[in-house]
């Protein structure tokens, strides 16, 4: 088994045995995650290379899926400066771990009552650098690659599969966002 493959096969172990349970314990996978993608970064870069040089935009690859308990893994390729709109999560819990290149995460929170959203903060990752959040309907979140030149690729896992979502866009008044159904492409599968 070649060197990315081992790598990837690593990181679906960890997501698998530590992605248990309403609530697993996050903070725990991003560290293992993060440990391996600091261990193995330049043959994660060279395994993944064809995925920063396809030039097809943003792709969201399936590395690994599970349904019970229910657990997706992605590898989303990010073209330079590209950024998605404010969406939410379907009320999954999730981890976002920066494999090459630079994210900026913002996060935001929605109100129940008034669906109006609040920009909560903002977090940078670098390669092994994660951010998650808990399954939570308000948590949504904004993300953008911060190199003007390259393309940057992270790995999602999330409690489930994250097939539907909402995208928010802000209309008339600061406070009045337009909730719109979205669908989540699969450019392709991973092998692991």
């Amino acid at each position: 088994m070649s060197q990315p493959m081992h790598t990837l096969k690593a990181l679906r172990e960890i997501a698998f045995d530590l992605g248990v349970g309403q609530h697993p314990d996050l903070a725990a996978m991003a560290r293992e995650l993060g440990s391996v993608v600091h261990r193995d970064a330049q043959a994660l870069n060279e395994g993944l290379a064809h995925l920063r040089t396809r030039q097809r935009g943003f792709e969201r690859w399936l590395l690994a899926e599970r349904n019970k308990p229910g657990l997706s893994m992605l590898v989303m390729a990010w073209p330079a400066n590209h950024a998605t709109p404010v969406h939410d999560h379907d009320g999954l819990w999730g981890l976002e771990l920066a494999l090459h290149g630079a994210l900026e995460v913002q996060t935001w929170s929605r109100d129940a009552a008034t669906s109006s959203l609040q920009l909560q903060g903002q977090d940078w990752l670098g390669p092994g650098d994660a951010t998650w959040f808990d399954a939570d309907t308000a948590y949504a979140h904004r993300c953008r690659n911060l190199s003007r030149h390259d393309t940057a690729l992270t790995l999602h896992v999330y409690g489930g599969d994250l097939a539907k979502y909402f995208a928010y866009e802000q209309v008339g008044q600061a406070d009045e966002w337009l909730a719109r159904p979205q669908r989540a492409a699969i450019a392709g599968r991973l092998s692991a």
